[in-house]
């Protein structure tokens, strides 16, 4: 196979993705699934071996996604239902103060994500902006971008959310460095894309107070949080501590007992089922909440998972359907060839797409799909895998407008018309998506070394 037939069928490829998706509104794990099989033929794999790569593809992926996406799901639900997100909210916009609340938002929003889905979150959080903004007169938006700047930092950037996590899957990076990549340019993401942008609007009088506050913010005052602000804490940063600690045992311990035990109670498997354990228990059967509450709200917080968890593994099956047919490795001597960085091709891919066609995920798992086997050919490190993951994150963040659910999500909790969400939101997911993409480019430099 040439280069050019390999780059030509795959520009048909995210072509035909693309009309399927937007045009034809076919489910995107339906279109994925047709563009792959479509794509090993056309790159001339017979028909047994195409069925072979899409079967191998799709196990692969969703062995290790499919399991942590669904117990990441629980236990975000397990901790809504708790009350202790909205305890972490609380004391944080008690330790920043009212002059430093939009900073607060940033870091509720920011620590919130980790374990909540984006919709769910904001419907949480978003009674506070409201109260926020009643008690000081001041506009609402000024307290939402800070909080949807969070939201959406921690959700493309930091497993494990379902995006990141199918990310890392697919390019084969290691979750504890993603982690630490993903909240080095998350944060300052969620800074420039939050607090500095509605400072910026607060200082041009741009937007007047919000209309129809009073309802969420009688509902964010008379809300009751109890339980304890540290055992809250520790539950979101566990499995983040976890999966860290392996990464690190596996980088700087010898073989031995010690570095076994790390990488086994680090795994995603583990830490998640540990966490998951943690909540069930502290803030479930030791506050007097029923067996069958909790499992109520456990298989409640599984339905967002599905679709998420069938997309990613249709993307798999493109993905080795790319490398199976040795298109992958012809991609990447062109790019090698055209002198196109990883880090720049990985975040345009995914941008394009997400303009395109809205799905952040669609927008990932496309971009995925392509970069796998040019990075399985190159020799990158564990550390610039990990920013190469960033970067599609980061592609797949931009530009969130009429195309996107996010957007309506957005304009219709805030009250604010399809112009101002335009403005504001969208300004605010592609900041977001720009600067993670600059610091991860940053890092690179020293990654390169």
């Amino acid at each position: 196979m040439t280069p050019f037939i390999a780059l030509a069928v795959t520009g048909a490829a995210i072509a035909a993705l693309l009309v399927m998706v937007l045009w034809l509104r076919i489910p995107a794990f339906i279109a994925l699934l047709a563009v792959a099989i479509a794509s090993g033929l056309a790159f001339g794999m017979d028909t047994a071996a195409v069925l072979a790569s899409v079967q191998a593809g799709m196990g692969g992926t969703l062995g290790y996604v499919a399991i942590v996406v669904g117990l990441g799901a629980m236990f975000g639900a397990l901790l809504e239902q708790s009350g202790g997100i909205r305890l972490l909210a609380d004391r944080i916009l008690n330790l920043f103060g009212e002059r430093r609340a939009d900073l607060a938002l940033g870091v509720v929003g920011f620590l919130v994500a980790i374990p909540v889905f984006f919709d769910v979150a904001l419907i949480l959080l978003l009674p506070i902006a409201f109260g926020l903004a009643r008690r000081l007169n001041r506009s609402v938006v000024l307290f939402a971008l800070p909080l949807l700047a969070g939201l959406a930092a921690t959700h493309a950037f930091i497993p494990p959310t379902p995006g990141p996590i199918a990310v890392t899957e697919l390019l084969g990076a290691d979750l504890g460095w993603v982690i630490l990549c993903g909240a080095l340019c998350g944060f300052p993401a969620m800074l420039v894309g939050g607090p500095f942008l509605a400072r910026f609007y607060d200082h041009k009088g741009w937007f007047l107070p919000s209309q129809d506050v009073q309802l969420l913010a009688n509902e964010a005052e008379s809300s009751d949080a109890g339980g304890s602000f540290a055992l809250a804490l520790f539950a979101v940063v566990l499995p983040l501590l976890l999966i860290l600690a392996a990464t690190a045992a596996g980088t700087w311990m010898d073989p031995g007992p010690v570095r076994s035990a790390l990488s086994f109670v680090g795994h995603p498997f583990s830490a998640l089922l540990l966490a998951c354990g943690f909540v069930y228990v502290v803030f479930g059967t030791l506050r007097g909440v029923s067996r069958e509450q909790l499992r109520v709200v456990m298989v409640k917080g599984l339905e967002p998972a599905g679709i998420v968890v069938l997309v990613t593994g249709a993307g798999g099956a493109f993905k080795q359907l790319l490398v199976d047919s040795g298109a992958g490795s012809q991609l990447a001597e062109t790019m090698a060839d055209l002198g196109v960085a990883p880090l720049l091709l990985a975040f345009m891919l995914a941008a394009v797409v997400r303009v395109v066609q809205g799905s952040a995920t669609v927008a990932m798992i496309t971009a995925d799909g392509i970069m796998a086997p040019v990075l399985s050919t190159s020799g990158y490190s564990e550390f610039q895998v990990a920013l190469v993951v960033i970067a599609v994150a980061a592609g797949a963040s931009v530009v969130s407008h009429v195309n996107d659910s996010g957007f309506w999500l957005v304009s219709r909790f805030l009250r604010i018309s399809e112009a101002q969400t335009l403005k504001t939101w969208t300004v605010t997911s592609t900041l977001v998506g720009v600067t993670g993409f600059v610091v991860a480019a940053t890092l690179w430099q020293f990654a390169a070394r």
